[in-house]
């Protein structure tokens, strides 16, 4: 095993021992990781083939230390030592919350989210994986949400190549149950106390390959479209408990996870708020890292104001809203699901690509993040949303634009107009009917006007100040320089078409 181990590396202690009964319920095996006076236990798991794993990442450079503890005599008092090294480039750590609406790595670099969702790509084989992962590498996004779970869903009638628990399904699925809202309880045909090891293993080698391409994996634990095919949305409480503490015993240990408990949890009427509160809790405790956690909804809200709660994921249309809930739970907003780009014969699928483009930039310029999806159909049924493959349509470039002029904004991020009375005396023209605006403090300033083709934008620029402005083409994705050292009133003359940004910059 390694001994030198980068900063929010991971390192990993494997030990072999035959045990009695089932590994996964009959042994106890865990680890103290110390450094000097600092001690933080970490969970071991069973990795098949009389493998027991243990994982750890540490954030703090020097030698630490560690020492087993297990009711299985040749798994307890093992003990040992690394040393965490400075991190290499491109590791920056695992992403936080900071002053409160924004994001930054553990080493404190701006960290803003340009997400996609492609909720089961990791279940389509090998050789769609890898073009999905090479689809990944030129795009723009440094987030993505996908599922631990298999999908049963329009466009998503293939069976996985493997099972996250042992066993085989008895029966054929029916396909008909896509359209019934009863579905049959929980299968019998697999055994809920055993893992598949292969299973996980798979699903780590995905979240190393985005971790390596600096995308963070907002991992889906519990999602409600099973449709009958597996049962995994209806597994006994003490099995989701324990799939919880497995999941993260394997993988809180990679530093570019999000917590996500549940895609559209309020669509999985077998469980209770309680459960939900219950899942969070757990989590919480188990993961000695602690990882950004969330819960995305359908209808109503999980209430995001709830203290194990780090930031609000939100299904939503309108991104007006954004600086309401930011008030609201006075945590940070993604709107991780805004609709998506496409064709398909479902409305939250077909949306143009000016339309999604312009939500974009409805939500960044509240001080909030939007997530990207698309619906193109095809033969093959591939579709970017569901199993990866390749991106067809006209939003990646333009979010890519977008996302250069974000990381651009001077740290911590924008933040909503509010009544700041100094912010709200540089607009002539008040925003109002989608007219967004965020800034950052009197020296930045980014207006939106979306669908308003405007002939002037006015501004009333303090005197004691100069400030560049730039006229923005959000969808032609150019920018013009209007003026360098602007100050007191101006009035700057627009192209009159829609989707135009106005940046006021202090001029330094």
């Amino acid at each position: 095993m390694r001994t030198d181990i980068e900063k929010w590396d991971y390192f990993e202690l494997v030990l072999e021992a035959e045990t009695p009964g089932n590994p996964f319920l009959d042994v106890d095996f865990s680890v103290v990781f110390s450094l000097g006076h600092r001690c933080l236990p970490v969970a071991g798991f069973y990795d098949g083939d009389l493998r027991f794993l243990a994982r750890f990442m540490p954030d703090t450079e020097g030698e630490w230390q560690y020492m087993t503890a297990s009711n299985i005599p040749a798994l307890d008092g093992v003990s040992g030592s690394f040393t965490c090294v400075p991190p290499s480039a491109g590791n920056r750590g695992p992403v936080r919350v900071i002053d409160s609406y924004h994001f930054a790595y553990a080493d404190g670099s701006a960290y803003h989210p340009v997400g996609t969702t492609c909720y089961v790509w990791n279940h389509q084989g090998d050789a769609l994986e890898e073009e999905t992962l090479a689809t990944l590498a030129s795009a723009p996004f440094n987030k993505i949400r996908m599922c631990v779970f298999p999908k049963r869903y329009v466009y998503n009638n293939n069976e996985p190549p493997l099972y996250p628990f042992e066993g085989e399904r008895s029966s054929p699925w029916d396909p008909a149950l896509l359209n019934n809202y009863r579905y049959p309880e929980t299968p019998d045909f697999w055994d809920f106390e055993r893992f598949n090891p292969a299973y996980f293993q798979h699903l780590e080698k995905r979240i190393l390959q985005l971790r390596d391409m600096n995308i963070e994996v907002d991992l889906i634990i519990f999602h409600p479209y099973d449709y009958g095919a597996w049962g995994f949305d209806k597994m006994p409480a003490e099995v989701n408990d324990r799939y919880l503490r497995y999941l993260v015993a394997r993988v809180a240990a990679l530093r570019n996870i999000w917590w996500s408990f549940a895609n559209e949890f309020d669509l999985m009427a077998d469980h209770s708020l309680a459960d939900w509160d219950r899942y969070f809790k757990l989590v919480q405790q188990q993961d000695p890292y602690d990882h950004l956690r969330s819960n995305h909804n359908a209808r109503r809200f999980y209430d995001h104001g709830k203290p194990w709660v780090t930031h609000c994921s939100i299904q939503r249309h309108d991104m007006t809203q954004i600086p309401r809930w930011l008030n609201e739970y006075k945590k940070p907003v993604i709107v991780d699901e805004c609709g998506y780009e496409g064709d398909i014969g479902n409305a939250f699928g077909s949306l143009s690509a000016e339309e999604m483009v312009a939500r974009h930039w409805l939500g960044f310029a509240t001080g909030g993040y939007v997530g990207h999806g698309e619906c193109y159909e095809h033969d093959d049924d591939v579709l970017w949303w569901s199993k990866g493959g390749k991106l067809y349509g006209e939003c990646p470039a333009r979010i890519a634009f977008l996302r250069e002029i974000i990381e651009a904004v001077p740290p911590p991020g924008l933040f909503p107009l509010s009544t700041d009375r100094e912010v709200l005396d540089m607009l002539v023209d008040r925003p109002y009917n989608g007219i967004t605006v965020g800034h950052n403090g009197v020296d930045y300033l980014l207006i939106y006007y979306w669908m308003h083709q405007l002939k002037y934008a006015r501004l009333n620029l303090p005197q004691d100040k100069r400030y560049r402005i730039d006229i923005i083409d959000t969808w032609h994705m150019t920018i013009i320089e209007a003026e360098n050292a602007a100050t007191g009133s101006v009035q700057i003359k627009l192209p009159r078409r829609n989707y135009i940004a106005v940046r006021v910059e202090r001029a330094h």
